[in-house]
């Protein structure tokens, strides 16, 4: 039986800064947003908001914009009753799906400033929480997070997350790839001419990893839209333009693993390059190795953490 996981992605405008208000205009603007996608597709089972969907800071200059983002930033798991974590693990279980609300400024436990994903489950447990590794700098303030981070969506499949500039580095896909995900979601938040590039990045990215991946931007004005879900032989399963779009997808995750079996085009076997007793290949550039004994994806049946 078919592994079928039914994405909402939403290619929509950002909301004013959430800061600490969980109760406020801003978070009641997007609940009602989330509750109109899923009017509109109630069959869904997981619904995602691109990068920084409750944080946009509309400032003047980026040096303001920083400062709005440092001084909105709560910490994911203190104390703070009403906290913006608690209504949105409450929002995930009042709609029954599951649910990553983009990214959110994050207070670190020791002053710092993190980019974090935080999926929350169809009954608001969470399921995952991932801190941008690649910053987007000089620009961006955060502080680069240290753990990839893959969760296993209840009777579907094992899902990866990237943030934005993650893409731009191979090693970030491929590592949750072989962590065993085997849809990639990469939110994105692109004001710049270079989305054209992310474009090409999201199929690359789908092709070298054997997997499906969801890069999800938000809409002009602000963003430069053009959100894309990719297949695991790098075809385009969906893709939008600049406006606001909702983007309803099923993606069947067992043709992820026939990919990784069979091959792309039935011909190239990305996982079984290396074979049982060659010596291990050097990859000096990261003081690491590709080594025959664990150069396969782990399943998703495996702890991620293993």
């Amino acid at each position: 039986m078919a592994r079928c996981v039914k994405i909402l992605a939403m290619q929509a405008s950002p909301h004013a800064l959430a800061g600490r208000d969980a109760e406020g205009v801003s978070f009641a603007r997007f609940a009602a947003e989330a509750r109109a996608a899923l009017a509109a597709h109630p069959d869904t089972d997981l619904l995602l908001f691109p990068e920084l969907h409750l944080f946009h800071p509309a400032a003047a200059d980026l040096a303001a914009a920083n400062r709005a983002l440092r001084a909105a930033a709560q910490p994911l798991d203190g104390p703070l009753d009403g906290s913006l974590d608690r209504a949105l693990a409450a929002l995930a279980a009042e709609l029954g799906v599951a649910l990553l609300p983009g990214t959110l400024a994050e207070a670190g436990p020791e002053g710092q400033l993190f980019n974090t994903a935080r999926v929350y489950g169809a009954d608001g447990r969470v399921l995952a929480t991932y801190r941008k590794i690649f910053p987007w700098r000089p620009s961006e303030p955060y502080d680069p997070g240290a753990e990839w981070v893959v969760f296993d969506l209840p009777g579907k499949g094992r899902l990866g997350l990237t943030i934005c500039y993650d893409a731009w580095f191979p090693e970030a896909t491929r590592q949750v790839a072989w962590l065993g995900a085997e849809l990639v979601l990469n939110l994105v938040k692109t004001t710049t001419p270079d989305r054209a590039q992310e474009l090409v990045l999201a199929r690359a990215n789908a092709i070298v990893n054997q997997c499906f991946l969801v890069s999800l931007n938000c809409a002009g004005p602000v963003g430069m839209g053009q959100s894309l879900v990719v297949g695991p032989e790098g075809e385009v399963i969906a893709e939008a333009g600049v406006a606001p779009q909702a983007i309803a997808v099923t993606l069947d995750l067992d043709r992820a693993q026939h990919v990784r079996q069979h091959g792309t085009c039935g011909e190239n076997r990305l996982w079984a390059q290396l074979r049982p007793g060659e010596a291990p290949i050097a990859l000096p550039a990261y003081a690491g190795r590709m080594d025959p004994a664990d150069w396969n994806p782990q399943t998703r049946l495996k702890d991620p953490q293993a």
